[in-house]
């Protein structure tokens, strides 16, 4: 027989859930609280909020650690933080008025300031490259530095390279594409802590990234959050009570009925 505990372990064999006051409490420990949840329960509260997307970052895909080498790692690799940004720009950019790529953002990397020393501790870098470069924007060297000053993974929409020894930095990296080719070869960094967008995703810095090495990513947005964390017990509850019905013969039209109409 299946154990249904372990498909929503925050469910007792009520069906109740204990998440405390949302709004009281620290940050930390909201973060804390999602790791009881799913990368698909957390996109299914986001497009109850209206998300149609769910935050869901399209065809980002885990390179370190790797996962078909080590799956029982991956499986366990549920990766929650903060995000931070860095925007890259082709190389030689002239940034115009009309220029939609950064109608938000300035320039604001310090001159002679690498963007890797510019780490933010504890949390997920978040890079975006312009669409159809062939080279990589993060590799060992960078990916090196942001784990010692406290990053706590990559996420690069783009191309990343020296896969081999970003699998030994115990850094959580996902990515796009690869590539052999270094960053300044084609692009350049532009900006840190600015909007980018990935896919159909705005990201902002703050929001928070649930990235899951098997399930995926997803970008809640900061101001979503209490509300995501008040509707994943009541979406969980109902799908765990929906997963018995069905183990027992009823039918999914009926149990979506008898447990999911309200929510």
């Amino acid at each position: 027989m299946e154990d249904f505990q372990n498909i929503s372990p925050l469910v007792d064999t009520n069906g109740t859930f204990t998440v405390g006051d949302i709004e009281s409490m620290k940050l930390e420990d909201k973060l804390e609280a999602l790791h009881k949840y799913s990368a698909c329960d957390v996109s299914d509260a986001l497009v109850k909020l209206g998300y149609i997307h769910g935050g869901f970052l399209a065809d980002i895909f885990p390179r370190a650690p790797y996962v078909e080498l080590y799956p029982e790692v991956a499986q366990e690799q549920k990766v929650i933080a903060p995000a931070s940004t860095v925007l890259f720009v082709p190389k030689e950019y002239e940034p115009l008025m009309d220029d939609s790529a950064t109608e938000t953002a300035q320039s604001n990397i310090p001159v002679g300031s690498h963007y890797a020393d510019l780490t933010e501790k504890g949390t997920i870098v978040v890079i975006s490259q312009p669409e159809g470069q062939k080279c990589a924007v993060l590799g060992g060297i960078m990916a090196r530095r942001m784990k010692v000053l406290g990053a706590k993974g990559v996420v690069v929409d783009g191309r990343v390279r020296d896969l081999a020894e970003l699998r030994c930095i115990d850094l959580p990296v996902w990515s796009r594409r690869t590539s052999t080719v270094g960053a300044a070869a084609e692009a350049e960094p532009y900006a840190i802590n600015v909007a980018v967008k990935v896919g159909d995703v705005v990201v902002e810095p703050g929001d928070v990234i649930f990235a899951h090495a098997f399930e995926g990513i997803v970008s809640i947005p900061f101001k979503e959050l209490d509300g995501v964390l008040t509707l994943l017990p009541k979406l969980a509850a109902a799908d765990y009570k929906v997963k018995i019905d069905v183990r027992d013969g009823s039918t999914v039209k009926e149990a979506f009925a008898k447990h999911r109409q309200g929510l």
